[in-house]
Formats: C-alpha cells, sequence, structure tokens
C-alpha cells in the first residue's frame, strides 16, 4: 500500500517523536529503525524540505521534528517522501476514456482517497498514545542491547 520509503520515514518520525528531548544522529535513527542508513538520509533530507524534520550540523546536532507530533500527521510524513498515487485518468491510455474514470478506477481511486483521508486523520501523537506494549514500527530492544530485525 505504501512505498518502504514512506515506512522508512515513518518510522524516522515515529522515533524522533518518542525521544523528542535531544537530536538524533542518523546513525542512531537507521539502528533504532532498522533502516539503512545511506538511505535514511535521502529520506530525512525529504522530510527537511517539508519542513518535518530539522537538521543542526556540529557537536551536539542532528535531526529534530519542526513541529509536535500532534500536529503531524502520517498524510504529511508519507506526501513529503512518496504521496499515494491517485488514479486522475486512464491508466491504461484509453483515448474514449478521458479524464473518466473507469467503474474500476473510480472504485480504485476512491479507495486510495480513503486511505488518504484515514492517513490526514491520524497524527504521529495518536499512533504514540495507541495503548499496548508495541512501540509503532520499531521493535524492542533485545536483552544485550541491540534491536532485533521484525520477526525474530
Amino acid at each position: 500500500m505504501i512505498s518502504q520509503t514512506a515506512e522508512y520515514a515513518l518510522r524516522a518520525v515515529v522515533h524522533l517523536a518518542s525521544a523528542p528531548d535531544r537530536p538524533h544522529t542518523n546513525k542512531e535513527i537507521a539502528e533504532a529503525t532498522h533502516v539503512p542508513d545511506s538511505y535514511l538520509s535521502k529520506v530525512l533530507q525529504s522530510l527537511a524540505r517539508y519542513r518535518i524534520v530539522r537538521s543542526r550540523r556540529g557537536l551536539h546536532g542532528g535531526f529534530t521534528l519542526v513541529k509536535p507530533p500532534s500536529r503531524i500527521t502520517i498524510y504529511d510524513v508519507v506526501n513529503a517522501v512518496d504521496p499515494l498515487p491517485r488514479i486522475r485518468e486512464c491508466p491504461l491510455g484509453i483515448k474514449s476514456h478521458g479524464k473518466r474514470l473507469c467503474p474500476l478506477h473510480r472504485r480504485l481511486d476512491q479507495a486510495i482517497a480513503a486511505v488518504e483521508q484515514a492517513f490526514k486523520e491520524t497524527t504521529v501523537a495518536e499512533l504514540l498514545a495507541d495503548p499496548g506494549d508495541l512501540t509503532p514500527l520499531c521493535p524492542a530492544p533485545s536483552k544485550r542491547g541491540s534491536v532485533l530485525p521484525p520477526g525474530r
């Protein structure tokens, strides 16, 4: 449903929101979220362009959220890195359809619109406040202090 890039961006934002007391380095975020650090760097650059995160260079530098988690939606994060593809015209290029969508493509676009709306209505703060013993998008640390990959 969402791209791996969007998943990585959500992991990074949830991580930053769960520990907002200080800036986090690219390496810290990558280790905590199981995102390759070289790819995460590009994801964080996109999030910075959309003013979701900010970076600070230097000794005590790193990434922080620009706004409180209660003002950042899943839609904001996904849209910053890889927006959901809406169907605006016949994806098959059928000339007689033009901008009108057939029943199948109209329903598919309605489903995408519903997902977009759900993402717009869900904040990062809500993800973190959801009761339960699981941290959103990030596995719990193992007893050795390292983070276990999903499913392990």
